[in-house]
């Protein structure tokens, strides 16, 4: 046996999967709290976790992990052993060495969790062996990340695939970002009250006053679609993906979604010879950072 181990540490929980690389069989998976904001012995609650079940699985399993992967919010650093750079959350963080505060043998490599998601997708999930795909995870704002020839695309600082930051409007308000008019704003679910005048919360809430036969929550809805669809094939045309994936809450509307998403992109996208892009809803929900980050700290 050849133990790896992918971890997704998210805001709220921590998800960990753990596989025999010799038989690629799932040996375990766990969900635990992530206790944000809570420290012991000076080291955040997160990180101690993380340690202890490693240990608790490698005396289980009666063998030292051969990988651990581990993704997490944030832009990695260049030699992926750390987070260089995540604000207002999970403080700690940045600049912590996994490999040294773990003290483990195995090779440890870190990344952003929207690459780790797309990692897990290509792996094991809706994109299975492509080489040039883009996921879009979309929730309460927009994220992503892109593999092209089958590298992931990291660029320059680990910022690539924030691409709820794309602007649609340069004229439009700034997002968090300070982008005018960004996609994220488009459709995520940080701004839905505002874009339905205060009428709805979740963007849940939107889709099934539109199924309902509300019209100014339809006029809404497929507003902030035609956004998406401009987003895509403003992506479609700058990347050329096989495949663009869509992931998170709002993905979960799934035909409410995909139904209008393509009427759209029917008028909108380049086909050369009649080739069109497939849009698919991503398939490992949750597990797709775990997922990732297992496969990520395998072949890195």
């Amino acid at each position: 046996m050849r133990p790896a181990i992918g971890i997704d540490l998210g805001g709220t929980r921590i998800k960990a999967v753990a596989y025999d690389l010799d038989t690629e069989e799932e040996l375990k998976r766990t969900i635990l709290s992530t206790d944000d904001g809570q420290f012991f012995d000076e080291d955040p609650a997160w990180a101690n976790s993380i340690r202890d079940l490693l240990s608790e699985w490698e005396t289980r399993f009666d063998q030292n992990f051969d990988s651990v992967g581990i993704a997490s919010p944030g832009l990695t650093a260049k030699d992926q052993r750390s987070i260089a750079f995540m604000p207002s959350r999970l403080a700690g963080i940045e600049g912590l060495i996994w490999e040294d505060f773990l003290k483990t043998s195995a090779k440890v490599r870190v990344a952003n969790d929207a690459h780790a998601a797309l990692l897990g997708e290509t792996w094991q999930g809706a994109a299975k062996g492509s080489k040039n795909v883009i996921l879009l995870t979309i929730g309460t704002g927009v994220g992503g990340a892109a593999i092209s020839d089958g590298r992931l695309l990291r660029g320059h600082l680990g910022r690539a695939g924030h691409f709820g930051h794309l602007s649609l409007d340069p004229l439009g308000e700034p997002d968090i970002c300070g982008t005018p008019g960004s996609l994220e704003d488009a459709i995520g679910d940080c701004t839905v009250e505002k874009r339905s005048n205060g009428r709805f919360t979740q963007t849940k809430e939107l889709v099934e006053a539109h199924l309902a036969g509300d019209e100014q929550a339809s006029e809404t809805w497929l507003r902030s679609v035609h956004n998406l669809s401009a987003a895509i094939t403003s992506l479609i045309n700058a990347l050329d993906p096989e495949i663009i994936l869509l992931g998170g809450g709002i993905a979960n509307a799934r035909e409410n979604l995909l139904d209008p998403l393509h009427s759209f992109l029917d008028k909108m996208e380049w086909r050369p010879a009649s080739n069109h892009v497939k849009i698919r809803i991503a398939e490992l929900g949750e597990w797709a950072g775990a997922t990732g980050a297992l496969h990520h700290g395998m072949i890195s």
